[in-house]
């Protein structure tokens, strides 16, 4: 199994500061995914393998933010089928602390995933989709190393997300299986973030000209 793993070691270092984190997907413009709507989304992880040097991480963990992400990812869209998603948790790696520019382990998570529609009762493909996540690079990931900058909870939700997103990116490059159009508007666009709200300047008060009469002058007294 490690042997297996590490063929994918010159794709890591070839994409790792290629790659970035995932934003958070309610706030991206969803794809269309034609007549998807998300029916089981099950995740495993009993039999994964840690490939060292990384933090520790247990399958239940693995398993919850998994499945958290992908409902994020997916949740949304009401399609007319159901399709259900499969994923296995093959190995992974949190970078622990290193020596910045010099020792900077990344980390990594690698899947197997199977998609089947519900209806037909088949899966869409005969093998499952091997599915290599990186965790991305972020200026203070670059200068002083994931696992100085991040902690281990952090960057298992940054491969989490990442992971659905590549997920949905292997899904959508088979439009076939959901019956998208091309042509279709996403699912879901973009929040537009407001414009920002600008205080009105303080109005200036025109001069006001009083013109002041002058006083009567007083009448000298008579004199008897």
């Amino acid at each position: 199994m490690f042997a297996r793993l590490t063929r994918f070691a010159p794709l890591a270092l070839l994409s790792a500061l290629a790659a970035c984190a995932a934003s958070d997907p309610l706030n991206d413009e969803l794809p269309n995914m034609g007549d998807f709507q998300l029916g089981h989304n099950i995740v495993v992880a009993d039999s994964m393998q840690q490939v060292p040097p990384s933090r520790n991480a247990t399958p239940e963990e693995w398993e919850a933010i998994l499945t958290a992400e992908i409902d994020r990812r997916f949740g949304e869209y009401d399609g007319d089928r159901l399709y259900h998603i499969g994923v296995a948790v093959d190995g992974y790696a949190l970078a622990p602390p290193g020596i910045p520019l010099v020792l900077n382990p990344r980390s990594i998570l690698v899947l197997s995933v199977n998609v089947w529609d519900d209806a037909a009762g088949v899966k869409l493909h005969e093998e499952p989709e091997q599915i290599v996540v990186m965790e991305g690079a972020a200026t203070e990931t670059l200068v002083i190393g994931s696992g100085h900058a991040r902690t281990r909870e952090e960057q298992m939700q940054v491969l989490a997300r990442n992971a659905a997103r590549q997920i949905q990116r292997w899904m959508l490059d088979n439009p076939d299986w959901f019956s998208v159009d091309p042509d279709a508007a996403p699912f879901r666009a973009a929040p537009v973030a407001p414009e920002p709200v600008v205080a009105p300047e303080p109005a200036v008060p025109a001069e006001v000209t009083v013109e002041v009469e002058p006083l009567p002058q007083p009448m000298p007294p008579s004199i008897p």
